[in-house]
């Protein structure tokens, strides 16, 4: 395999463009009109354009990728995480036309997206999963009658698809017809499928997941876990690894469980086998076949490159990795950066970045998305970059992640960074005591980031007005060659709403 096109757009694009650098392979970006300047189009060797903004005539179109594809040259296809990444038919559309897909077989992402089948896998493979039903729900009385053996609360789950569409928690019988209604109109608008299935609702777990590596060919090993509690609308925010709430026993056991789980898929390439933890057991909740958003947060404690892993797999070498071998270091936090309004409910912004500092210093990491003059807008997910840290402890980790996330600077967009800040200084979340309940529990952390348009307009006066008496003040000492702070206040100044010091 010498060459690779990324059938993908933003932060994980560049981050695929710089492992095939790394090895040597050429890359191929493609894009949308809107991302005719994104950072990926720039860095990769070339790149094409798709169509216009809207994923359902860019990013989602298989035949314009794989014509891209054959005009270029390409020898494998990566697909990044969410688009096309977990659909079997773009797998088996890229094999059959001669390509290396990088990821799974299309069979296996095939039994491992449709969560009923998904369940049923595990359970024969030894696996633990919720309490259940064993296949779709046929109508309200099927429902009721399941629901009556699980035992209220239960939950009901989209078979196709994640990110909590198509989810509904129902407390009790009366609930059950109309949320199952509501149920499967979402999972039919977001997937296309309005199947749904029935699982116990536990109140109050932790979302663990495990990170797997493997060749296909019956070599799986695991990489730790990470721990991904902090949630909107299902939706993960911050991931660290290790989880506080995992033990070297439990981790061996959750690890050897994951384990199984791939070889009875016979899995190829990286994934992740996702878990609920409540009073010391854990379920089988899915299996995500591809690259995570979280997964830096696994390179940086173990030192595996998992992008360079799957090409590598992709590519025929086969797994370099001994499960004996892997090794965890430290502790490592990541903050995903959204453009979104977190005292709005996590309302999408939109905007242009007229402004970005990016933090540094040891172990930080950023991958990005966007640079100075990204246009952000409602076409995409609202991920603008992921801020990584490492350190030897926890307690070292959240210190390093707080202050990075105060030193990062992003005008013109609005972000949850300063949502975050509160988050990873917050009593609770300091003593590990989560659940993916935890923002419900602690509401007034989102309070702060919303400001009327009085108070930004004053704001950025005063700034300005600052901005303009500290380059008077600061010539005078620069012209006789004496030092200054090189403080700007738009650096410094900080909004009276904010809770940061």
């Amino acid at each position: 395999m010498n060459s690779v096109l990324i059938a993908n757009r933003g932060e994980i694009a560049v981050r695929i463009v710089r492992a095939c650098r790394e090895l040597g392979l050429r890359s191929v970006a493609v894009y949308s009109d809107a991302d005719r300047l994104a950072p990926h189009v720039f860095l990769a060797d070339e790149a094409h354009r798709l169509g216009p903004p809207p994923v359902s005539e860019s990013y989602l179109r298989m035949d314009r990728i794989l014509e891209v594809a054959r005009r270029a040259r390409v020898d494998g296809v990566h697909p990044g995480y969410g688009l096309l990444s977990e659909r079997a038919e773009f797998a088996r559309a890229v094999e059959e036309a001669g390509l290396i897909f990088i990821g799974p077989a299309p069979e296996t992402i095939s039994a491992m997206g449709d969560k009923s089948e998904a369940r049923d896998l595990m359970r024969k493979a030894g696996v633990p999963v919720v309490p259940g039903s064993e296949g779709p729900i046929e109508d309200a009385d099927d429902a009721a009658r399941r629901a009556d053996e699980i035992g209220y609360p239960v939950v009901l789950k989209a078979v196709a698809g994640g990110g909590g569409k198509g989810m509904r928690v129902v407390a009790s019988s009366g609930e059950l017809a109309r949320a199952l209604d509501a149920a499967r109109r979402e999972a039919l608008a977001a997937f296309g499928d309005g199947a749904v299935y029935l699982e116990r609702y536990l109140d109050r777990p932790r979302h663990i997941e495990i990170q797997l590596l493997g060749d296909g060919r019956g070599n799986v090993v695991h990489l730790g876990e990470r721990e991904c509690s902090v949630q909107r609308r299902h939706q993960k925010l911050i991931e660290e690894s290790p989880s506080p709430a995992v033990s070297p026993a439990l981790r061996r056991a959750m690890g050897e469980a994951a384990v199984q789980a791939a070889r009875s898929v016979h899995y190829r390439g990286a994934g992740t086998i996702e878990f609920l933890l409540q009073d010391g057991d854990f379920y089988f909740i899915e299996m995500n076949t591809r690259i995570q958003v979280e997964h830096p947060v696994t390179e940086l404690v173990t030192g595996v490159d998992l992008v360079q892993a799957q090409l590598r797999v992709a590519a025929g070498a086969g797994l370099d990795l001994e499960q004996d071998a892997i090794q965890f270091r430290g502790h490592a936090v990541e903050c995903r950066i959204t453009a979104e309004d977190p005292g709005a409910g996590f309302l999408p912004a939109t905007g242009t970045v007229r402004h970005l500092e990016i933090p540094g210093g040891p172990g930080v990491r950023w991958d990005g998305g966007i640079t100075l003059g990204s246009e952000v807008g409602l076409h995409y997910d609202p991920l603008l970059g992921k801020l990584i840290v490492h350190a030897p402890s926890r307690n070292a980790a959240l210190d390093r992640m707080a202050c990075a996330l105060d030193e990062l600077v992003v005008q013109g967009v609005q972000t949850c960074a300063s949502f975050l800040a509160r988050v990873v200084r917050e009593d609770d979340f300091r003593a590990g005591d989560l659940s993916t309940h935890y923002l419900e529990e602690h509401p007034s952390l989102r309070d702060g980031d919303s400001a009327s348009e009085a108070e930004i307009v004053a704001l950025a006066a005063t700034a300005a007005h600052l901005e303009a008496e500290w380059r008077r003040s600061a010539e005078t000492p620069r012209a006789r060659g004496e030092a200054t702070d090189g403080l700007s206040p738009w650096r410094t100044a900080v909004a009276p709403w904010s809770k940061r010091p």
